[in-house]
């Protein structure tokens, strides 16, 4: 997957950030401040060592997206009937490929201040407005033809065929399994109980909450799955035990389901084993289990932020691209042969 992303009126923060993802993980990093790629994974280096024009690829794809999502968040600005203040341009862009089925899907979708705004449809090979103020963009987008012609080439050849080029070199990795551990985690008595998974890859995973067996959808709070630095993966479902009397504990517990694994992890709620900084008086000394909830709070929050600058537009819809021709720069970005 390819994530761009522009933004203006932010400070401290680069204007213009490029990542590459697959399989969920960050392979490749670009900004407008270092202005060059870094390989983000040691299987990553070994490949671009093999295929030395890919990283120039990169940075000029990269520099040439900088250069186009400026002249299209001024087209976005003015059909939205804005000027200053802070707006972020994002685009993912990517494609799915089955090694067994050898089916390939794309999907290609840009969000305008936080809103999914326009997506390319594959299938129709029409743009879709996403919002009523892209209806005007997407009429005009219509039009490209030879940018349509693009995309379609971009999301069923191009990709498609450089993830089957990386997939070798990052094989061991990519298709590995790393079971999660498993925690409990309260910040006050009479907080919800978290159950917190961390360090699963893939991606792939469910956990839930359930009372004698049945699963629970009520007093129940599912969060994302969120990446983790080191490209493993992390989730939190919380229970409301507001209405539960200690005497019911027992009945609960809390299930990870992990694709990669036939066999759930079962974690019973069991106030024992609950992880916790909160103390009774001013006067005690802070639990000998604070450093831990502190650093799984600290991991949590650093996934969060990660999640909302890299993965606000992650929803696997399809989308769009900028304005000065995508053939204009394919031009410059032939891959090798």
């Amino acid at each position: 997957m390819l994530y761009f992303m522009l933004s203006s009126g932010v400070p401290n923060i680069p204007d213009f950030v490029g990542n590459k993802y697959i399989d969920e993980v960050v392979v490749a990093h670009y900004d407008s401040i270092m202005n060059k790629y870094e390989p983000r994974q040691a299987w990553v280096q070994k490949f671009i060592e093999d295929h030395p024009q890919y990283l120039e690829n990169l940075l000029q794809e990269a520099k040439g997206y900088h250069q186009m999502f400026k002249v299209q968040t001024d087209t976005f600005k003015q059909h939205s009937n804005e000027s200053g203040g802070v707006h972020i341009y994002q685009q993912i862009s990517g494609c799915e490929w089955d090694n067994e089925t050898e089916e390939v899907n794309g999907y290609n979708l840009y969000a305008y201040n936080g809103e999914d705004f326009i997506s390319f449809d594959l299938k129709t090979e029409t743009w879709i407005a996403l919002s009523p103020r892209a209806q005007i963009i997407k009429e005009e987008w219509d039009k490209k033809k030879d940018d349509i012609v693009f995309w379609k080439n971009y999301l069923t050849s191009f990709c498609p065929m450089w993830l089957k080029r990386f997939l070798p070199h990052g094989q061991s990795v990519l298709q590995r399994t790393d079971l999660p551990s498993v925690s409990l985690l309260q910040k006050t008595p009479s907080s919800p109980v978290s159950c917190h998974a961390t360090g699963f890859y893939p991606g792939r995973a469910m956990m839930f909450w359930r009372k004698d067996g049945e699963e629970l959808h009520e007093d129940v709070d599912l969060g994302e799955i969120l990446p983790n630095p080191d490209g493993s993966f992390q989730v939190t479902v919380d229970l409301n035990l507001s209405s539960v009397t200690p005497e019911d504990w027992t009945r609960y517990e809390c299930v990870f389901q992990f694709s990669a694994v036939k066999e759930d992890s079962v974690t019973r709620l069991d106030k024992a084993v609950i992880r916790t900084n909160w103390v009774e008086t001013d006067n005690e000394e802070p639990s000998n289990r604070t450093p831990h909830i502190t650093a799984a709070v600290v991991v949590v929050a650093a996934a969060v932020v990660i999640a909302a600058v890299g993965f606000v537009v992650y929803k696997k819809e399809k989308a769009n691209r900028p304005q000065p021709s995508p053939v204009e720069l394919a031009e410059k970005l032939n891959p090798e042969t």
